[in-house]
């Protein structure tokens, strides 16, 4: 019993960094990545689509990305939602291809993206840490419910902590690569 609520805790903590891993993925740095733009949703016959269902996207040269649409109607739908993005690009096409070139990043809006990686970072400890208090009073109500025993109870207590401790250091850690990612020049 305490097995499977450690398992599910580790599943569940094992979602919070990978939602964290692709939300810092979205965010830029001086470098381009296709990751950058693949979730953004564009209106696709009035349908909202994700642009990496819509078209091919990659990265030439470091500071410049290429979208060519499967479908060459969707082109204009595709500007402007990078247009309407929080991305700050402009794109340029040539009526197949999509160019988006990546400007370095000025000093104010590297300070700017970090604050945003901080606070995603703190977004992502809080849903482990939340993990852990849900799991920790299952175990608890399980003790009192005489499932398990008072040293079940403190051995998991302590597995689960263990595990809180892991998953926080995995999220600091992508965190620590993602600043230095946007500090570099």
């Amino acid at each position: 019993m305490v097995k499977d609520a450690l398992h599910e805790a580790e599943d569940r903590m094992k979602g919070a960094v990978r939602a964290l891993e692709e939300t810092l993925g979205t965010i830029r740095t001086g470098r381009a990545s296709p990751t950058l733009v693949e979730k953004l949703m564009v209106d696709y016959y009035d349908t909202p689509t994700p642009l990496v269902q819509l078209a091919t996207i990659s990265a030439p040269e470091p500071r410049l990305l290429t979208i060519k649409p499967f479908d060459a109607t969707s082109i204009k739908n595709i500007e402007k939602a990078i247009q309407a993005s929080d991305l700050h690009l402009t794109p340029s096409n040539d009526g197949k291809l999509i160019r988006l070139s990546i400007p370095p990043l000025t000093e104010e809006r590297r300070k700017e993206l970090i604050k945003v990686v901080h606070h995603r970072l703190e977004d992502a400890r809080v849903a482990v840490r939340n993990v852990r208090r849900d799991v920790h009073n299952d175990l608890r109500d399980f003790e009192k419910e005489k499932l398990i025993s008072e040293d079940d109870l403190k051995h998991g207590e302590t597995d689960l902590q263990k595990l809180t401790d892991k998953y926080i250091e995995q999220v600091e850690s992508l965190g620590k690569k993602k600043e230095d990612e946007i500090k570099q020049i």
